[in-house]
């Protein structure tokens, strides 16, 4: 029969009877002592980890690396172009400037000519 104050049963190990007590504390004992013994390869695998990881942030780095350097490029190549397309503006603006200069001092002396030889009829 069982109490009405029972606690229902985990279904695990309970510490009330001296033989569930041993079997308990041997459970415990195996756990530390396999744990123990697991030591030198859980480091490792953390050694391994922590050398991809590593791995890892370094490429990322050298990744980061060359787009910075391409950007770098594509920005110079980018600036160059602008420069060499401004210079080209320039001389072409210096170059119509000159033109306009030149066929307005012809159409000047166009005009004193016409005003000359008006004169020069009228005296």
């Amino acid at each position: 029969m069982i109490a009405w104050n029972a606690r229902p049963s985990s279904g695990g190990i309970s510490a009330h009877h001296p033989v569930e007590h041993a079997a308990k504390t041997a459970s415990v004992q195996a756990y530390r002592a396999a744990r123990t013994a697991s030591a030198p390869q859980r480091e490792a695998n953390l050694r391994e980890r922590a050398a991809v990881a590593k791995a890892r942030e370094i490429r990322r780095v050298q990744r980061e690396h060359a787009k910075l350097e391409e950007r770098v490029r594509l920005d110079t190549e980018s600036a160059a172009r602008e420069a060499q397309k401004a210079a080209l503006e320039a001389v072409e603006l210096d170059a119509r400037a000159k033109a306009n200069a030149a066929e307005e001092a012809a159409q000047k002396a166009k005009r004193d000519l016409r005003y000359a030889s008006r004169k020069a009829r009228s005296n």
